[in-house]
């Protein structure tokens, strides 16, 4: 894909992002909306979008409007839905042959006694919205029917619903105010569920986090953000909304497995394909330098490949787990870990290693996953080495992350790190968009060939502390 395409896929994106926005913001705008209980459906064509409403089988009892500590019974609500009566012998192949027109709810059979009849039938709950009638039924529905002499005739039966056959956003539309946003989604992080609750949301916020404990089979802690991630070690104030206050969660991410403390080191569940692809991208005998390595979802995998890694993280903590993780993965002896500011890891540990590294054939890379602020520390490559004579150098290769809100973020992270780096890189690099983080905010990969000219340049090092400015942490938050 080209620079020019990259760009123009960018800017659609974000024009449809814009569209869906305005559709939500007028949806909510609509009381009528909520108040027929229906959901919606957005339809594409080439012309338009179209919203279609759908009726809701369940409509909450108008007093659970404004709960703030969960009562669950006030759920409990009876509907009438259609039944068809069939004998026990067909049951299971007329059940599969209905499957489609059957009642789906969490908790509900779908197969009831049928308590007015004799014990040979029993009778299979359908879905009131897409059977109304018998002649509701498909064509093979109706021939299934016929085959197994099942007489089409549908009877009503009283269906006792309660808070445990609801789904979370159920629950939470019925709770908050008509109008205002109702979310349900978080981020999975072992056992904790990590929500970022809008204002309008917190007077609930403890129901809402009860909500997604119960529906989330596995969750036992849920926790929702109070602050951006603005300290140097990229980790975040966070309270209990419900469950057990245990932090220390065990995740799974690309057949490696991780333990840490979720309350006090950074951890991106959305970030496990990126991992992924620049894994790959390593072969066995190459040396990995891994600069803000966290708990080590580059570094280890990167050492299950039988690369050589060295993982340095500023990050007490993670320091911590990331030694943990690494014996835990059975690669501690193929992992040096340092406890170091990124730029004094450059020109450090990876300074001393470099010079023997140039004259050898395997491959080196150095990722830098830490967007908010990665580009700034590329200055930390210049001069590091005394002029060289070889000709033929084994240079190593730069993954550096970097967000960026500009309309072309391609060039723009591209003239960052060129800037930074005191060298063009224009098309003398590539640049992978990872993830939209948040509206007209991206998240992008450059990757590039350290340059001869950068690296055995005169270059005075600056004699300012090597730690991240105090004013350019602020600039850090959860959406890397």
């Amino acid at each position: 894909m080209t620079q020019c395409q990259h760009a123009s896929g960018q800017k659609m994106r974000r024009i449809l992002t814009k569209i869906f926005a305005s559709i939500q913001t007028q949806r909510n705008l609509k009381p009528a909306v909520h108040q027929s209980f229906c959901s919606a459906k957005l339809v594409h064509s080439d012309s338009a979008i179209k919203i279609i409403m759908e009726p809701k089988l369940y409509q909450p009892p108008p007093e659970v409007r404004g709960m703030t500590s969960l009562n669950k019974d006030a759920f409990t609500q009876t509907i009438t839905v259609p039944a068809i009566r069939v004998p026990i012998g067909v049951l299971n192949k007329v059940a599969k042959s209905l499957k489609k027109s059957t009642i789906q709810r969490p908790g509900v059979q779908r197969v009831v006694q049928d308590k007015e009849g004799s014990g040979d039938f029993r009778l299979i709950l359908l879905d009131p919205h897409r059977v109304s009638s018998v002649s509701s039924f498909s064509e093979a529905e109706t021939e299934a029917l016929r085959s197994f002499s099942v007489a089409e005739e549908l009877q009503d039966f009283e269906l006792k619903l309660t808070y445990d056959n609801l789904k979370s956003e159920e629950v939470l539309e019925a709770v908050l105010p008509q109008g205002q946003d109702v979310t349900s989604g978080f981020s999975r992080v072992g056992h904790i569920a990590h929500m970022n609750l809008r204002d309008h949301q917190l007077p609930y916020k403890n129901l809402i986090g009860q909500v997604i404990m119960d529906k989330n089979p596995g969750v036992t802690c849920v926790v929702n953000k109070t602050n951006i991630i603005d300290s140097t070690y990229r980790n975040f104030k966070m309270e209990l909304l419900a469950g057990e206050e245990n932090m220390v969660a065990k995740v799974k991410e690309n057949g490696v497995t991780y333990e840490f403390d979720f309350s006090r080191v950074y951890w991106n569940p959305r970030l496990s394909t990126e991992h992924q692809r620049v894994v790959q991208l390593v072969k066995r005998g190459d040396t990995v330098f891994d600069v803000f390595a966290g708990v080590g979802p580059f570094a280890i995998p990167a050492a299950r490949l039988g690369a050589n890694v060295l993982a340095n993280d500023l990050n007490p903590e993670s320091y911590k787990w990331l030694q943990h993780n690494c014996k835990l993965n059975k690669v501690e002896r193929k992992v040096r870990t340092f406890n170091l500011d990124g730029r004094a890891f450059i020109r450090g540990p990876f300074k001393q290693e470099l010079h023997s590294l140039l004259q050898g054939e395997a491959g080196v890379h150095v990722v830098m996953n830490l967007p908010a602020l990665a580009l700034e520390f590329l200055d930390a490559f210049r001069g590091l080495l005394q002029p060289e004579t070889t000709c033929e150098l084994n240079l190593p290769t730069v993954h550096c992350y970097a967000f960026s809100k500009e309309e072309d973020p391609e060039a723009d992270v591209v003239e960052r790190a060129s800037c930074s780096l005191g060298f063009p890189l224009e098309n003398k690099c590539s640049v992978h968009f990872v993830r939209n983080v948040a509206p007209n905010k991206d998240m992008m990969c450059v990757r590039f060939t350290i340059p001869k000219e950068v690296l055995f340049c005169s270059y005075e090092e600056n004699t300012e502390s090597s730690e991240e400015p105090a004013s350019k942490r602020q600039k850090c938050d959860d959406s890397t």
